[in-house]
């Protein structure tokens, strides 16, 4: 009867977050983590926490920290977080703030040196050097016990950065050397041409998720078993080739080349282009030139993020512009097109052109709220907002966590846009030049596909596209 009087137990961690409705998880605004692109939110932590949450019938609430020992502390707070998924180590020191689950990730710590130097070959070489890390690390907690054995050894931390803050300091030869993870050095090395592997510092370690310290295992277990069927299933395998299988990033392929495909590609496709740029008032030549920047006028390109088609639509934004098949390239022409002027009406009023046209592309690319963003940067710089070439000047700040984390959108590849803009704007000349209204017809290949007449006349001056 005394028993039967008592109060009844509390529910299980599990059991709350059910009775919530969402599962809240707390981890980084990084590349290697999670942050906002022109497809929304992205990252190999937010990808796979989106699928846990889904498996259990539950809406993920993501909440970023500002640095390591912040994210930890938060998983003890009261109607905090209740996981943190933020490529997380479990190192002796954490295992007291909080329990693991089983991994998901092997990684292996590289030092990291800018080419040009004395490449470190072993740990005595890193006496002496200027050596920077994350505060609240397991590099931090490595270089710590590596100083019991070469008491010589300094090194300095920090919360103000993140890795990609790291390997930019020793690309521009800001530190000497900085220990990041393997995984994050392979998403991010392709940005930065000077940073290069010295050596691997101890053994490969394992990334796991965590909760908060206690004996409650009840969401523990479900993570562990969600991580077993997602290794078995091949979910896991498919995030890591997506993440850290391959560099995606936009580049110039060389003049020669471009004349090719204008030769080529183009004709196939010319037709198009000028009828989509006529129903939308839009300079055709523009839109090609998007379209080599894209996918090199290839219609059938799939980009491992899920991006498709000429135009390299994502799933959301062709069906909000009404393209049923991406990879039809008419419909992803008409639907680039459509998507652009989209962009570029929704911009402020007091943007003019021709900076209008390129603030249009940046947003294209990299999403109209981290464009905003840079442009509120801009002007806390005195610089002009409206001006792209100011603009552009602050947007790989974007990327540095001293200056994202100032923003509303947080993380970006900020110099993407920049290079992005830069080469359409190549391209974009290149075909004014080379495509003249008076030559039309005058060429004509042996298929009968229309090939771009040549006038050897300069250009008058700098007109806008629209």
């Amino acid at each position: 009867m005394l028993a039967g009087c008592g109060e009844e137990p509390k529910p299980s961690v599990l059991e709350q977050v059910k009775a919530e409705g969402e599962l809240r998880v707390v981890t980084r605004n990084s590349p290697a983590t999670y942050f906002q692109d022109r497809n929304g939110a992205t990252g190999f932590e937010y990808e796979l926490a989106k699928r846990f949450a889904t498996d259990l019938g539950l809406e993920l609430k993501i909440e970023t920290a500002d640095n390591l020992d912040s994210l930890f502390a938060s998983l003890g707070r009261a109607d905090g977080p209740v996981m943190a998924a933020a490529g997380l180590v479990d190192t002796p020191r954490r295992q007291r703030q909080a329990r693991f689950s089983i991994p998901y990730l092997e990684v292996t710590p590289q030092i990291i040196y800018r080419q040009g130097e004395t490449r470190p070959t072993k740990p005595e070489d890193l006496v002496g050097k200027r050596i920077l890390v994350l505060a609240g690390s397991s590099h931090a907690e490595q270089l710590e016990a590596l100083k019991l054995e070469l008491p010589e050894l300094e090194f300095e931390v920090s919360d103000a950065v993140e890795v990609v803050d790291l390997l930019r300091m020793v690309d521009e030869g800001q530190i000497d050397l900085t220990l990041v993870d393997s995984n994050e050095l392979a998403m991010n090395q392709v940005y930065f041409p000077n940073v290069r592997v010295a050596f691997d510092l101890g053994d490969t370690n394992t990334m796991r998720w965590a909760v908060a310290a206690g004996e409650d295992d009840s969401l523990l277990l479900e993570i562990d078993a969600f991580l077993e069927r997602s290794e078995a299933n091949g979910t896991l395998q498919r995030l890591k080739e997506r993440y850290y299988g391959h560099v995606d990033v936009l580049g110039y392929v060389g003049a020669y080349t471009f004349a090719q495909h204008l030769q080529q590609r183009l004709p196939r496709y010319e037709k198009m282009f000028r009828q989509a740029g006529h129903t939308h008032q839009v300079d055709w030549r523009l839109l090609a030139a998007m379209g080599y920047q894209e996918s090199l006028w290839q219609p059938n390109a799939t980009s491992k993020t899920g991006v498709r088609g000429l135009m390299m639509l994502t799933q959301r934004t062709a069906q909000s512009v009404g393209v049923s098949n991406r990879l039809d390239p008419k419909q992803s022409i008409e639907g680039g097109a459509r998507y652009f002027i989209q962009i570029h009406q929704q911009l402020p009023e007091g943007i003019a052109e021709p900076d209008r046209t390129w603030f249009a592309l940046a947003a294209y690319n990299v999403g109209g709220g981290h464009l905003e963003d840079a442009r509120k940067l801009t002007e806390a710089e005195g610089l002009d907002p409206n001006k792209w070439a100011d603009v552009q000047k602050i947007l790989p700040r974007l990327a540095q966590k001293q200056w994202y984390s100032k923003t509303r959108y947080g993380y970006a590849r900020g110099g993407e846009p920049v290079h992005f803009v830069r080469n359409i704007r190549r391209y974009y000349d290149i075909l004014t030049w080379v495509t003249q209204p008076q030559l039309e017809g005058t060429q004509v290949a042996e298929s009968g596909i229309h090939l771009p007449g040549i006038d050897k006349r300069k250009p008058e001056e700098e007109t806008p596209p629209l």
